[in-house]
């Protein structure tokens, strides 16, 4: 099977990585079915990376139906230890405008009805989640964003909580101003369930935010159209482009977080009851566990 340590998903706008060289697509079968699409594999500098379209190639898969247990699995299964994530959001906070770059540290979840779990039927699994993101890769996408986004008169946060909403409609504007009371920084569609399983695959998951718009909730600015989000998302894309490129060759190490070590002490059921096919099932995940 080909490998690649650092996985790329990209969200609107980004279904391609300019520079991978030696490229092979991959199709994965995995036991959660098929990713969102076939996986581009290439080398980019000295790195191996995988290349995934969240919403496949000619965005054809709304956020509530991303097959993201695949996505995680398969990227997991080609030896993907780092995942940079690529989302395009509205800003919730005056201070975080369109064109802004925003690398989220936390997440408010309010999605409704996605499996956001490999556990269950047979086996329990409580995995820490206290701080979603991987501080040392989201610290080296906002070192790099910071140097590359400075000649181009772009602003990027080192820090912002996403709220995650089930889509595939906008907010209303009691919504976005109810998110804005929480203290919320930027609202998507797609950083729930990535977040939560790259934690139990023990994939360090970073996000680029890339910010297209105001929401709903700006008395000043127009409400949130689908124009406004591509014209702006295409901008800022090409910026997250440029950061991933730059951050694929600094990886930090793995020994800086625990996300490699998450699943350690977080499967609560006895080896002896866990289902022979669900232990066949997560063997690529918690197979080390169960010696």
């Amino acid at each position: 099977m080909t490998e690649a340590k650092l996985g790329v998903i990209g969200g609107s706008g980004l279904y391609e990585i300019e520079g991978l060289k030696d490229v092979k697509e991959v199709r994965v079968k995995t036991p959660f079915g098929d990713p969102s699409d076939a996986i581009m594999v290439g080398t980019l500098g000295k790195t191996k990376i995988a290349f995934l379209p969240r919403h496949a190639r000619g965005h054809r898969i709304m956020p509530t139906e991303l097959p993201v247990r695949a996505n995680i699995y398969a990227l997991k299964s080609l030896g993907v230890e780092w995942i940079i994530s690529v989302n395009a959001v509205g800003s919730l906070q005056e201070e975080i405008q369109p064109l802004d770059l925003v690398i989220p540290d936390q997440i408010i979840d309010r999605t409704r009805g996605r499996t956001s779990t490999f556990f269950g039927d047979g086996i329990v699994g409580h995995v820490t989640f206290a701080d979603p993101f991987c501080p040392a890769l989201s610290q080296l996408l906002y070192r790099v964003a910071e140097n590359n986004v400075a000649s181009k008169e772009l602003r990027v946060h080192p820090k912002g909580t996403y709220l995650a909403m089930e889509g595939p409609l906008f907010s209303t504007r009691a919504e976005s101003n109810l998110y804005r009371s929480w203290g919320a920084s930027v609202i998507g569609m797609t950083a729930i369930p990535e977040a939560k399983l790259a934690r139990e695959a023990e994939i360090c998951y970073a996000a680029i935010a890339c910010v297209t718009d105001y929401d709903c909730w700006h008395e000043v600015h127009e409400s949130v159209t689908i124009d406004m989000v591509i014209s702006n998302l295409l901008k800022t894309v090409e910026v997250a482009k440029e950061v991933i490129i730059k951050a694929s060759g600094q990886l930090p190490r793995r020994t800086e977080c625990g996300c490699a070590t998450a699943l350690k002490n977080a499967i609560i059921t006895s080896k002896a009851l866990i289902p022979s096919k669900k232990k066949e099932e997560l063997s690529l995940l918690i197979g080390k566990y169960l010696k």
